[in-house]
């Protein structure tokens, strides 16, 4: 997964910063000076130098937008299809960023906590082979937890995650794809949350079992067979974290010119 511009916090937090600059050593030391020199009839139409003018009309936009991204929600964009059938490729998604309490923008350190992540919970994170990369994919694993990938099944702490076959994963369930013919669908529960995995019967995926440290995250894609997850490169630190997707906000898949307005409005389980 990827975000819209990997840049973008960085660059409105910079932005945010020089446009209040601006408008602060304006307002501090230049202002009263131009007001001095202005004849008393004109100090009502005084206009401000362009850059002050931009700097306070951008301000408050730039803070509120700073403040709602970083505290409250982020968008995001789903480039792979390693969550199908969960999310598919084209899907714009939003994020809760407070659920897991509140970080610093850019630094991403915690400052407040306010819940912790639950087994099941879709969250999204900074990849720990480059943490300038968001990732999407389902938590299976907790802090002390055992976790067992075998036979295309999962299991935590000894216990099988119930698990049970749909049906095949058809070009009636997708508008913008032609699924492969062995794609089959199959209802998973993890915790209190149920949601659907998909398995390729002609391909596997990596097994092992896991222990999952202290401060880290276990964590696999819907897209069993198509996954590069916590089987591959380990464990998400906690201080990678940046939220839980919530729902999806539109869906267009740009490389084919293809949206299923249908999915707007969907929730993420």
């Amino acid at each position: 997964m990827e975000y819209l511009n990997p840049n973008f916090t960085l660059l409105l937090v910079a932005l945010t910063l020089l446009a209040g600059l601006i408008w602060l050593i304006d307002s501090l030391f230049f202002k009263r000076r131009r007001q001095e020199r202005a004849a008393p009839e004109k100090v009502e139409r005084l206009r401000e130098p362009v850059a002050v003018e931009y700097a306070r009309s951008l301000f408050p936009v730039l803070l509120i937008v700073l403040l709602f991204r970083s505290f409250m929600f982020e968008p995001f964009k789903i480039p792979s299809g390693s969550m199908i059938p969960t999310l598919l490729i084209g899907d714009f998604i939003l994020v809760n960023k407070y659920v897991y309490g509140l970080r610093l923008p850019v630094l991403n350190t915690k400052f407040l906590s306010i819940g912790e992540p639950e087994r099941g919970d879709v969250i999204v994170f900074r990849y720990p082979v480059d943490t300038s990369v968001s990732f999407i994919k389902r938590l299976i694993g907790l802090p002390g937890d055992t976790v067992t990938y075998r036979d295309k099944r999962v299991y935590v702490n000894g216990e099988p995650i119930e698990f049970e076959e749909i049906g095949r994963y058809t070009s009636q369930d997708v508008k913008c794809a032609t699924p492969r013919p062995d794609a089959v669908r199959y209802s998973e529960t993890i915790g209190n949350v149920s949601h659907e995995v998909l398995l390729h019967g002609s391909s596997g995926s990596r097994e092992g079992q896991w222990e999952v440290p202290e401060g880290h995250y276990f964590v696999m894609g819907d897209n069993r067979d198509r996954s590069n997850d916590s089987r591959e490169w380990g464990f998400v630190p906690e201080e990678n974290l940046m939220g839980r997707a919530v729902g999806i906000w539109l869906n267009f898949d740009m490389n084919k010119g293809c949206g299923d307005l249908s999915r707007v409005g969907d929730g993420i389980h």
